[in-house]
């Protein structure tokens, strides 16, 4: 399974991106789906994640009523709406695929074995 995230950009403090996740050479339909960050000097951090439905979403706090994931298993793709953006959420942004699991959401960039290329995210203030 290849996954090729894309949608990153420069945005002013405020603003929104949606970023998106393309799966190819394999489905993701019937696994978890994770977004996660890492800023420079940063580990790479969970952002939150997807269980195979779309019926059991979470976040890192930070993000909640801000982002939104979500996921079209029939286009084999995952978003990422992201809104009210601030410089703090400036980071490279990847999406994971845990195929361990289909309903129970890791924080852990441990239990994802498939991972994107990553977008750079920048938010200026």
């Amino acid at each position: 399974v290849q996954l090729q995230a894309s949608g990153g950009g420069l945005v002013q403090a405020g603003g929104s991106l949606r970023l998106s996740c393309a799966a190819s050479g394999g489905a993701l339909y019937s696994y978890v789906m994770g977004w996660f960050r890492q800023a420079p000097g940063n580990e790479r951090e969970f952002v939150g994640g997807i269980n195979w439905s779309g019926s059991i979403i979470d976040y890192k706090d930070s993000v909640k009523g801000r982002f939104t994931i979500s996921r079209d298993n029939v286009k084999n793709t995952v978003a990422l709406q992201m809104n009210s953006l601030k410089p703090e959420d400036t980071a490279i942004y990847y999406c994971a695929t845990d195929r361990d699991r289909r309903n129970d959401v890791s924080r852990s960039p441990e239990s994802y074995d498939y991972w994107g290329q990553g977008t750079q995210v920048t938010v200026s203030s």
